[in-house]
């Protein structure tokens, strides 16, 4: 889930313009030996903290449906954490790094969610929204100052990120519906060697009717239509 949040994140970025004037989007901790190779302009986002929000974590099982509409698996609710980015930006001068700020700024703030469309992996299956605040760290995150020290070097203008991302859940797969009909096989105490196999519901042994009570294999039926919570059924 984190690689897929980055990845959305490097798209919107791209999408701003960052990608179209040569400035390159990356993901490494801004320290002073990394801050010293680089002779490109410049946008950090620096994933540094990460904590589960425990408010919204839920309980029980979710359906998971194929293609027919049957029930093929059971997944577990998925479980949301928090993702605090801090986003720098690094060029030769004061100046050009403030632009790349204010830009990456406009990007982050004309929306309060990532688009689906820049979603990939498990956060497009599960097609929840991914919020995304900026300028605005979550309130048990450590400040950008003690990041700043932790990375050993000078305090720098950044801007706070938050992701909030859910975690899918566990899937279990679900028993195939049944298809073929029921056989019951019965010995008499006097002889136990001597088995009458039958199906229920059927003198025929071998070739019994295919679409009557449990006689036979027999097509699988659609799937009955769901509805919406809240529908009336007719």
């Amino acid at each position: 889930m984190i690689h897929e949040v980055d990845e959305a994140l490097r798209r919107l970025l791209a999408e701003s313009g960052l990608e179209a004037a040569g400035v390159e989007v990356v993901f490494d901790a801004p320290t002073r030996d990394w801050a010293a190779r680089r002779s490109t302009p410049t946008v950090c986002v620096f994933l540094y903290d990460i904590r589960e929000d425990h408010a919204r974590r839920g309980s029980g099982a979710g359906e998971v449906y194929d293609e027919e509409g049957f029930v093929v698996a059971r997944r577990s609710p998925p479980r949301w954490f928090e993702l605090t980015y801090l986003v720098s930006a690094w060029a030769g001068r004061p100046e050009d790094e403030h632009r790349l700020l204010s830009q990456v700024l406009v990007c982050l703030t004309a929306r309060d969610d990532l688009p689906a469309r820049l979603l990939g992996g498990t956060l497009a299956e599960l097609g929840l929204l991914v919020p995304l605040d900026a300028g605005a760290p979550g309130p048990d995150a450590p400040s950008a100052s003690d990041v700043w020290s932790a990375l050993g070097g000078e305090l720098k203008p950044s801007i706070g990120v938050r992701v909030r991302a859910p975690l899918a859940g566990l899937s279990r797969g679900t028993a195939p519906p049944v298809t073929e009909g029921l056989v019951m096989r019965s010995a008499p105490r006097s002889t136990p060697d001597a088995e009458d196999t039958r199906r229920l519901r059927y003198s025929e042994v071998d070739t019994p009717p295919p679409d009557e009570g449990f006689g036979g294999p027999r097509e699988r039926r659609p799937a009955p239509a769901r509805r919406r919570r809240g529908e009336r059924q007719p």
